[in-house]
C-alpha cells in the first residue's frame, strides 16, 4: 500500500475518532482511539516509537518519540492544543528527516473542524 493509500485510510480513522470523542481530550486519549480504529481496518502500527538521532558518526538516544507510525511508512503526530505553532510543523518535518520516512500527518484534535486540522507533510529526502 502506498503512502497516499495509507493517508486516506488514516484520515478516515482520524475523522471517526473526532466524530466520536470531539475536541478537548488529552493527546493520549486520541492516540488510543486511533490505534483502535487502525486495528479495525487491519493496519499495523507502532505507538510511541523511539527515534534515535545520528550526528556525524555517533547515535544519540535523546528520547524522541513518534506518536504513531503506520505500516512503517506514515508518521502521525497528534496534538490537542489551542493553536498549532510553526514549531509543531517543523517537529514533524524533522521527525521525517531523522526517520527517513516520506509522509507525516500532523493533527490537532482541539478544534471544531477536524478537516481543517490535519496537515500533510512530505519529506523531500
Amino acid at each position: 500500500m502506498t503512502e497516499n493509500d495509507l493517508s486516506y485510510k488514516i484520515r478516515g480513522c482520524i475523522f471517526n475518532v473526532f466524530n466520536n470523542l470531539g475536541p478537548g481530550l488529552l493527546e493520549s486519549a486520541y492516540e488510543a482511539a486511533i490505534c483502535y480504529e487502525l486495528d479495525k481496518i487491519n493496519l499495523q502500527y507502532a505507538c510511541q516509537l523511539a527515534l534515535p538521532m545520528h550526528y556525524e558518526t555517533i547515535r544519540l538516544d535523546n528520547g524522541y518519540r513518534l506518536d504513531l507510525v503506520v505500516e512503517g511508512k506514515v508518521i502521525i503526530e497528534i496534538k490537542s492544543v489551542e493553536t498549532l505553532l510553526e514549531v509543531h510543523h517543523m517537529q514533524l518535518i524533522t521527525y521525517l528527516k531523522l526517520s527517513g520516512l516520506k509522509l507525516g500527518l500532523l493533527v490537532n484534535f482541539n478544534n471544531d473542524n477536524i478537516g481543517k486540522s490535519i496537515y500533510r507533510k512530505v519529506n523531500g529526502l
